[in-house]
């Protein structure tokens, strides 16, 4: 059989990688031959485990692995920082689906400020101007704090948005500065599952499509609970995998493995269905809970943004955006499966914590 060939890219990587070492080579002392060698053994180890660590990447990939707690918070971090821009360029503030009532709507930013507003609205949050609007909201990942700035100005309340992002913080606070809502808005990175708030601090809790990135969903639901005044209300919208139906204990294989797919591209953990966050809820007490799935409402968003992806504009923002990006944009495909299959569920869940 003829050896296998190296790629030629390879072969390039490998001779730039090591081409300033092998020119060092010289015979002019001893010294240095001695000095040039140690370098070229030094960058030897370090090409080997970078070529290493991205076999394992690739690998790790390819079976759709699961990530551990740290690599989640390290990975959801990177892929906000790199991609939130390029969202914001092509789609503007607003990091979430859209309302889409009628289906055949168009004017898709739009529809993302109504879906904050249809959604708080049949959470039972009182209108502007009415008794009960909240006046201290936290907003539980917090994307680039479109919706909270939204809130801010809808009812003149005072605004705190969490992320892992970095980049996501800083423009957040940007974005409200520019906007005339600095006093009312702040953005910082926290970790939803240990939020640096005291107890019972805001009488809305609001968690916008970041729940599904949480790793410990009943620390998760522990620290929204925790965090809400008495009498206050957490609305929580999530991806969820389907309800299990009577005798099933588990999803099928083949689902499974169309969510781990996406795990993998979206620095996602294991799903969980809107039952389980309604358990975990009455587990601790909450009153006037209120569930429903809205995937119907959003199911015009995916073939949106996909058809989007296809600009110029957009093609040329994924190439600068880096793998991990490209990797998601792909995923969206897999996310629109999904839906189809009745797999991937819009979850709506609100409830109040009791009055003391």
């Amino acid at each position: 059989m003829p050896r296998p060939r190296a790629s030629p890219l390879l072969l390039a990587a490998v001779a730039a990688a090591f081409a300033p070492s092998i020119e060092a080579f010289s015979p002019s002392s001893s010294s240095a031959v001695v000095g040039n060698a140690a370098a070229f053994r030094s960058r030897s180890t370090r090409l080997q485990m970078g070529v290493g660590s991205a076999a394992r990447r690739v690998r790790d990939s390819v079976l759709s692995k699961e990530r551990n707690r740290e690599d989640l918070k390290i990975g959801i971090a990177g892929f906000y920082d790199r991609s939130s821009k390029l969202w914001e360029d092509i789609w503007g503030e607003h990091m979430h689906h859209g309302y889409y009532v009628p289906e055949d709507r168009t004017d898709h930013i739009q529809a993302q400020i109504d879906m904050i507003d249809e959604s708080l609205k049949w959470a039972g949050v009182p209108n502007e101007g009415e008794p009960g609007t909240p006046s201290k909201v936290v907003d539980v990942g917090c994307g680039i704090g479109g919706s909270s700035r939204h809130i801010a100005r809808k009812y003149g309340a005072s605004t705190k948005g969490i992320t892992l992002s970095p980049y996501q913080a800083q423009r957040g606070n940007e974005l409200a500065s520019e906007q005339g809502l600095a006093d009312q808005c702040e953005f910082r990175v926290a970790d939803a599952l240990d939020m640096p708030f005291d107890d019972e601090e805001f009488d809305l809790v609001w968690s916008f499509e970041s729940g599904e990135h949480m790793p410990d969903k009943t620390k998760f639901v522990d620290e929204l609970c925790r965090v809400v005044a008495p009498g206050g209300r957490i609305i929580l919208v999530t991806w969820c995998h389907r309800d299990l139906e009577e005798g099933e204990e588990s999803l099928t294989k083949k689902e499974e493995k169309l969510l781990a797919k996406i795990n993998r591209a979206y620095y996602l953990p294991r799903w969980c269905s809107v039952d389980d966050y309604v358990k975990l809820l009455e587990e601790r007490g909450a009153v006037g809970i209120k569930r429903d799935d809205w995937s119907y409402t959003i199911a015009p968003f995916w073939k949106a943004v996909i058809k989007s992806s296809l600009s110029l504009k957009s093609v040329v923002g994924l190439m600068k955006s880096g793998f991990s990006t490209i990797r998601g944009a792909y995923a969206m495909f897999l996310m629109l499966k999904g839906f189809n299959m009745g797999l991937i569920k819009f979850g709506m869940i609100t409830c109040q914590k009791p009055e003391v």
